[in-house]
C-alpha cells in the first residue's frame, strides 16, 4: 500500500469515528430537548435546510360555529308538486368531501318526475344543512338529498324527484 493510500484510508476512518459519535452525542442529547418542549400530537419531518420550523397552534378562540339563517326550518306546507318541477344548474360548487354512492349502483343522472331508490335516502346522503349550499327550504314531506355533485329534492313519502339542481357539489 502506498504512502498516499495510507493517509487516505486513516481519514476516512477518522471522519467515519467522528461521525458516529457526533450521532450518538446527538441521541444523548434528544430525550432532555423532549422533556422540555411540550407534547405534539404527531411528528413531522425536519424541514430543509433554510426553510423556517412550523411552530405549534392551538386553534382559534371564542369561534362561533355558522348558525342556521332565521326561519331555516320553518317548512312550507306541501304545495302544488308542479312549483317544483325543475332541473336547475348550480351558480356555484361547493367542496365539502368525497361521495360514496349506494353498494351497487351505477351513476345517473336524475331529473324530476323520477323515482329516487330509496338506498339514497339513507342519512350519510340527506343535505340537512341546506342553506350553505344555497339550496331553498324543503316544503314539508320533502328533503334535499346528495347524488354525486346533484342535490336533488326528494318527496319522503313517495320517492319523487320534485327538483334537481346539478353540480351543487365540486
Amino acid at each position: 500500500m502506498t504512502h498516499g493510500s495510507k493517509i487516505g484510508l486513516s481519514l476516512a476512518i477518522a471522519l467515519f469515528s467522528f461521525g458516529i459519535a457526533a450521532t450518538a452525542a446527538e441521541r444523548e442529547e434528544r430525550p432532555a430537548q423532549q422533556a422540555e418542549r411540550p407534547a405534539q400530537r404527531a411528528e413531522h419531518p425536519a424541514a430543509p435546510a433554510g426553510t423556517r420550523q412550523a411552530e405549534h397552534h392551538e386553534g382559534p378562540k371564542g369561534y362561533k360555529r355558522v348558525t342556521e339563517p332565521e326561519g331555516w326550518n320553518k317548512r312550507p306546507a306541501m304545495t302544488d308538486k308542479r312549483t317544483f318541477q325543475h332541473n336547475y344548474q348550480a351558480a356555484r360548487s361547493y367542496r365539502i368531501g368525497p361521495y360514496h354512492p349506494p353498494a351497487g349502483w351505477t351513476p345517473h343522472r336524475w331529473t324530476y318526475g323520477e323515482i329516487l331508490p330509496r338506498a339514497y335516502w339513507a342519512p350519510e346522503y340527506l343535505v340537512s344543512d341546506y342553506w350553505l349550499f344555497g339550496l331553498e327550504v324543503p316544503p314539508g314531506g320533502a328533503e334535499w338529498v346528495r347524488d354525486g355533485a346533484d342535490a336533488i329534492l326528494v318527496d319522503v313519502n313517495t320517492g319523487e324527484i320534485l327538483q334537481v339542481e346539478y353540480g351543487v357539489f365540486a
